[in-house]
């Protein structure tokens, strides 16, 4: 979590934990940030910023894992029972780590949702407060195109965080499996699914490279549009 303020960071300290136990707490906590100058346009970019963080972290994840899969899959029938549980536990820490940062990037979006919400909320409601037809024209005008930026951002964001789930499925199926029949002849069972598994994860981590792209294109436009005018007073 960013903070821009030693007194943001205090008052975060002590605000939020007490926030959490209320439905309102992620407005809050945005709310808190703005009125210490950490503007909610701001506080968007960095919460995409830390959301194609977790996107390309959980590549590189899900990646190792299926690389460790292939490793069991292709043990051999003369593998050693040793080497296949040195093998099993390696796999169960990869399939584990996995699904923490599965766990991380739904959070991570989850958290873009609320900021780009209260951001879009606000900027809609201000438009009414214009004193000036073009000025608001252009604020309206440069909303919407925000505005579809993002929607392409989020749609691709949860086209990926929907990949995650048949992958973490298959993954805990082979673990789950594995920790009770952890001898060549069951292994060499699991080669049915080894091409299942493969194209599960290209797919994945296709979807994951389209959201960071798309990540870098809204905050390529978030950084090098004008701020939207102020309402006039």
């Amino acid at each position: 979590m960013r903070t821009r303020d030693p007194r943001l960071a205090a008052v975060l300290a002590l605000a939020l934990p007490a926030a959490l136990l209320a439905p309102a707490c992620t407005s809050t906590g945005i709310a808190v940030r703005e009125a210490f100058g950490y503007a909610k346009r701001e506080q968007l970019v960095d919460r995409v910023q830390d959301a194609r963080a977790s996107q390309g972290e959980a590549k590189k994840q899900f990646e190792s894992a299926l690389a460790e899969f292939l490793a069991v899959t292709n043990a051999g029938a003369n593998a050693k029972v040793a080497d296949l549980e040195s093998r099993y536990e390696k796999l169960k820490k990869e399939y584990e780590r996995s699904e923490q940062r599965a766990g991380q990037v739904r959070d991570r979006i989850t958290s873009v949702q609320a900021v780009a919400d209260a951001l879009f909320a606000e900027w809609r409601i201000e438009l009414a407060q214009y004193k000036s037809e073009s000025l608001r024209r252009a604020s309206e005008r440069q909303l919407d195109d925000t505005r579809a930026q993002y929607d392409k951002l989020l749609a691709a964001m949860k086209a990926a965080e929907a990949k995650m789930t048949p992958v973490l499925a298959a993954f805990h199926d082979q673990v789950l499996f594995l920790k009770h029949n952890l001898n060549a002849r069951a292994i060499a069972s699991l080669q049915d699914t080894t091409a299942q598994i493969q194209g599960d994860v290209v797919a994945l981590v296709r979807e994951m490279e389209a959201s960071i792209a798309e990540a870098d294109a809204f905050i390529a436009q978030m950084r090098a549009d004008p701020a939207a005018p102020a309402p006039a007073q």
